[in-house]
């Protein structure tokens, strides 16, 4: 039978939090069994909190009653132990624990609740496989590692509050069932019972209802703000997340800029004692793109992107002639002292990888032996192959991959495989923290589905003033006032600052390829707000999960969230989604159509 607490039984303190001061005191603590170690006439356990462990030990003068409990004790049995702190006995000292010096020799022991044999270990090392510990989560989420995360993801949380409050920002609620806009992702839908066949959608983003706060006169915004897309899953992706969304009136993109770094500056300081440079290092769209082949770049490492056109232009070599001739470039990445690593068999797995991005293939060079291996020798001559390795520094050691296509094709490919060299070859210095601002980026990217101009980022963004006579002539040179802040090669924080003008919002959905009627229909209410007085604003939303998984050294944003969902959007735990009943489709006025 379990027992209960009562009004004596008041917790002193956690258990790691167990100090040297405490030496001969009376203390309480509570918690679950880590293991038992029984030794016949001495009993010790490891009791385990959200802050550690401590050591309780029971011997032959401790109260028969209360020892025949320590000797039923399991794993996770949870338990409430009066006891006096003692130093541990000589050659028992474990220094791995900041509790490892002391013990409470117990008391009084209250079995609040028996556990059966958990699914898997509670332990700093997980082996056990992903579908059991999401499974069992509330489990799992007993790993010091998982609290470690979660309590660093409180800790974000907080400072962001203080720093944002500090700043004069408000923090104010949007609606959670809005009207679906266009914003990129696939919406989660919430039927209406009242209003039938109409439809809230979840937010995938508080963007509008911040931009028309802004319009309200709030000044500046702040929200730990809950969005939701229906997307397909990877390892820095969930259907729901949580951002760090602000809007600041009368502001530039420059103070909106410096108003996140300086919450990145006071976060790392605060949580993990690391000093941040700012201003940050920054970038252009375009320069990130021809040095690192992507708009999220690692900067921690080198081997940047070299563009060796120029070089070959007059060569014979077909590849890399057509390439040019067709508007596109010949481009290599050199990977210093890799030939060892690199094999052949190793670079055709790159070369496929190459394949699968859009590459029609790599040419490559691999000089492991006296003379360098090049895959395309037999079409240049001695002198042309010279004038490739003076270029690019290639040297005894290196390999050199070639990409050579259009430059959408191009910079990507070898971005993708300059990520993956980095981690092969063990390039990344461990606890570096890179910042970058990753500026102008284009406003309109090519949908070859549907054959018209998409926002690359969303409709509001404003164009930089000199890229607006071409919105209509040459809309792929437009520009945006947008920014996107990078972190070791991951997107923390999207932003721009918005479009206020009415007229030009029109003319901005139009070049979209939105019709009267549609503008109307989608965004005809904040195009109407727009001609009451709007001043000028931005924002950004920073990705709190993201900033957490980076900052823990994580490998998923499943171990920075409670209760995660996997690849298929599922949550294993409680079984969602799960299937409504019959009256509640109903009542919905719904009916589910089976798939032929």
């Amino acid at each position: 039978m379990a027992e209960f607490l009562t009004n004596e039984d008041k917790r002193s303190c956690y258990c790691g939090e167990v100090s040297e001061e405490m030496i001969g005191k009376q203390i309480c603590v509570m918690g679950w069994v880590q293991r038992q170690r029984d030794l016949g006439a001495l009993i010790f356990i490891d009791l385990r909190d959200r802050t550690g462990i401590v050591q309780l030990a029971f011997d032959d003068k401790t109260d028969r009653e209360v020892f025949d409990k320590a000797f039923s004790c399991r794993a996770e049995y949870v338990l409430c132990v009066h006891g006096t702190v003692r130093p541990r006995g000589e050659g028992a000292v474990n220094l791995n624990i900041p509790t490892g010096k002391l013990e409470i020799y117990a008391h009084s022991m209250k079995v609040l609740s028996a556990a059966q044999t958990p699914p898997f270990e509670v332990s700093d090392s997980k082996k056990v496989k992903d579908e059991t510990a999401l499974k069992f989560r509330y489990v799992d989420l007993r790993r010091p590692e998982l609290q470690k995360n979660i309590k660093m993801r409180h800790d974000i949380a907080r400072v962001a509050r203080q720093y944002y409050y500090e700043n004069g920002f408000y923090e104010i609620e949007t609606p959670m069932m809005i009207k679906a806009t266009p914003e990129g992702a696939r919406d989660y839908l919430v039927p209406s019972r009242i209003h039938k066949g109409s439809f809230y959608a979840l937010p995938q983003s508080p963007q509008i209802y911040k931009q028309l706060l802004m319009l309200s006169g709030f000044d500046r915004y702040i929200q730990l703000a809950r969005c939701f897309r229906d997307e397909d899953l990877r390892a820095d992706r969930q259907p729901e997340f949580t951002q760090i969304d602000l809007e600041m009136s009368f502001a530039t993109m420059e103070d909106v800029m410096s108003m996140n770094e300086g919450f990145i500056k006071r976060v790392f300081k605060e949580v993990m004692n690391i000093d941040i440079e700012t201003p940050m290092q920054r970038l252009t769209f375009a320069e990130a793109m021809e040095r690192y082949g992507s708009d999220k770049p690692d900067t921690r490492f080198g081997m940047e992107i070299q563009n060796i056109s120029d070089v070959v232009k007059n060569s014979e070599f077909v590849v890399f002639k057509s390439a040019i001739e067709n508007g596109g470039s010949v481009r290599c990445i050199v990977a210093k002292n890799a030939a060892a690593t690199l094999t052949r068999k190793e670079i055709d797995k790159l070369t496929e990888h190459a394949k699968g991005i859009g590459a029609k293939g790599l040419a490559y060079v691999r000089w492991a032996d006296e003379a360098p291996n090049c895959s395309f020798a037999k079409f240049m001559t001695p002198d042309e192959l010279e004038a490739i390795y003076a270029a690019v520094g290639f040297e005894k050691g290196d390999v050199m991959l070639i990409c050579a296509d259009k430059d959408k094709v191009v910079l990507p490919t070898l971005g993708a495989l300059r990520n993956i060299l980095g981690k092969k070859l063990d390039l990344i210095p461990e606890g570096k923290f890179n910042f970058l601002w990753i500026t102008e980026f284009p406003f309109f990217e090519w949908n070859e589905e549907t054959q018209h101009w998409d926002a690359m980022h969303h409709p509001f963004t404003m164009p930089l003033e000199e890229c607006l006579p071409q919105l209509e002539s040459d809309p792929g040179s437009v520009r945006a006032k947008c920014y996107d802040m990078v972190l070791n090669g991951t997107e923390l924080l999207s932003g721009s600052i918005r479009i206020t003008d009415w007229q030009l919002q029109e003319k901005m959905f139009k070049a979209l390829g939105l019709t009267p009627e549609e503008i109307e229909a989608k965004f005809g209410f904040l195009v109407e707000a727009y001609k009451y007085g709007a001043p000028p604003h931005g924002g950004s939303g920073m990705g709190l999960d993201r900033l957490a998984m980076v900052m823990s050294g994580a490998d998923s944003l499943r171990d920075v969230l409670a209760f995660p969902k996997v690849q298929n959007a599922s949550e294993l735990m409680s079984g969602c989604p799960a299937p409504a009943d019959a009256k509640a489709l109903a009542d919905l006025s719904i009916a589910v159509v089976e798939e032929e």
